[in-house]
């Protein structure tokens, strides 16, 4: 891989301080004292990807957490409902996945209150992690914002499982919060990528947390 390359990727896995720092109401990492880390999934749920994530989660004894998009909750009630059942928490990640650079911040609010009448969590992560300023402070009276602190770019073409797998690897350490797709763009490498991970960190001795069991943590950010 070129250097250029690599940092650009580098700088989208693990967003650098200064970016944290200007959004400081805004959730990038949980303040743990223990070895856990928190896997998360934007975008489903969908047929060919939700089953799977959640058979492979269950075989290592693994919460998550789901960022769902509104249209696939209405399309899918009861891959909706098997991820609630399987104790993994939710959140809203907009009804038809916008981009907030790219929409006006009426519309866009709108969109995440549709989602949120099928979805009831307070957990928000807008799609591309892009809102507009004015969008970002209407929807904080009513959500939390959760972003990351480790990207894993499973949805890049350019990239190899094995890359997905090192981009997590270098950079998530104890609470970080770390982004995976749910979805077919990220299928051929998260299929190989996910189970490695989980065996990485179990046998590390991490457990795998929702974000909804550390509720009182995230109150008080």
């Amino acid at each position: 891989m070129v250097p250029g390359k690599k940092l650009k990727i580098s700088l989208l896995v693990s967003p650098p301080k200064w970016i944290r720092n200007r959004f400081k109401r805004t959730i990038w990492h949980i303040p743990v004292t223990d070895r856990s880390v928190f896997f998360t999934f934007d975008d489903g749920p969908i047929p060919e990807m939700t089953p799977w994530i959640l058979q492979t989660l269950e075989k290592y004894h693994a919460l998550a957490t789901f960022f769902c998009v509104g249209e696939n909750v209405q399309r899918y009630p009861e891959l909706f409902k098997q991820i609630q059942s399987a104790g993994h928490a939710i959140g809203n990640h907009t009804y038809s996945h916008l981009n907030g650079y790219r929409t006006g911040w009426r519309k866009y609010v709108r969109d995440v209150y549709r989602a949120h009448r099928l979805i009831r969590s307070k957990l928000f992560r807008p799609p591309y992690g892009r809102t507009r300023l004015i969008a970002r402070e209407v929807l904080l009276t009513r959500f939390k914002f959760i972003q990351w602190d480790v990207l894993s770019m499973d949805y890049d073409s350019q990239l190899n499982a094995d890359e997905v797998v090192k981009n997590v690897i270098d950079h998530a350490r104890e609470g970080s919060i770390v982004v995976f797709h749910d979805n077919l763009k990220a299928r051929d490498r998260l299929k190989k990528a996910l189970p490695e991970l989980l065996e990485y960190y179990t046998a590390k001795g991490f457990t795998f947390k929702s974000l909804i069991e550390n509720q009182h943590l995230i109150s008080n950010i």
